[in-house]
């Protein structure tokens, strides 16, 4: 059976794995490709960028797999300190957020399939499917940012947990907290109120970075301090 320290240094190995892929899919694909309220010029970089796309789709499906496990392990590390908000960790952290990312995923298909040559709709005029295409790239785009209400509301009770716990130093709850926060600020701001989108997005795009200090924590020291040689949970 694993220790606390272990088992945190597990957990921020898989948090660091997470880190080093994500941005593929997440940030660089979209970047690459969806030209912003140009419908042709989306879908010629499309037809171009095959590959990088499907390179994207690998990436958001690997590291949701890594999510999982991350989740479980950090399920395993807290659930001593209060079961409760290790069980919405977990809830929040993989069983809703992971399923988006996946069905979200059909969307980068669906606009290769129609910036293609793919002969069954070939009854589709061009313009029109090139306006299909930039379609479900954008809806790819808001289902990202859906998910990423998940990814801030999973910081909550994680930084919660991380307070609590003892073998942590505090002051990295405090950050989750305040990156959780701006995720949430972020989402809702680009999703319910898109004219304040870009100011709450600037701010709050530096405030998210608040969530990588504790990755290289776990990484390097794992656990210090009561407890951190005790057995995890199984």
């Amino acid at each position: 059976m694993r220790s606390v320290k272990d088992e945190a240094q597990r957990a921020g190995l898989l948090y660091l794995l997470i880190v080093a892929t994500a941005w593929i899919g997440l940030i660089y694909v979209p970047s690459a490709v969806l030209v912003s309220g140009n419908a042709a010029e989306t879908a010629e970089r499309i037809r171009a960028s095959e590959s990088i796309i499907r390179a994207g789709i690998a990436s958001e499906l690997f590291h949701q797999i890594v999510q999982i496990y991350l989740v479980l392990s950090l399920y395993r590390l807290f659930r001593a300190t209060d079961p409760s908000r290790a069980r919405a960790l977990v809830v929040l952290g993989a069983l809703v957020s992971v399923p988006i990312v996946f069905v979200n995923v059909l969307n980068e298909f669906a606009a290769m399939r129609l910036a293609g040559n793919t002969p069954f709709l070939a009854a589709l005029p061009r313009a029109e499917a090139d306006a299909l295409a930039y379609l479900f790239m954008t809806l790819h785009s808001q289902g990202v940012r859906v998910a990423a209400v998940f990814w801030g509301l999973w910081l909550l009770p994680f930084g919660a947990l991380a307070i609590r716990c003892g073998f942590i130093p505090k002051v990295f709850g405090y950050l989750l907290l305040l990156a959780g926060g701006a995720y949430l600020a972020d989402e809702f701001a680009a999703l319910v109120v898109p004219p304040a989108a870009g100011v709450v997005g600037s701010v709050a795009g530096l405030l998210e970075l608040a969530e990588l200090p504790i990755v290289l924590w776990l990484v390097i020291w794992g656990a210090r301090g009561p407890g951190a040689g005790a057995a995890a949970a199984p």
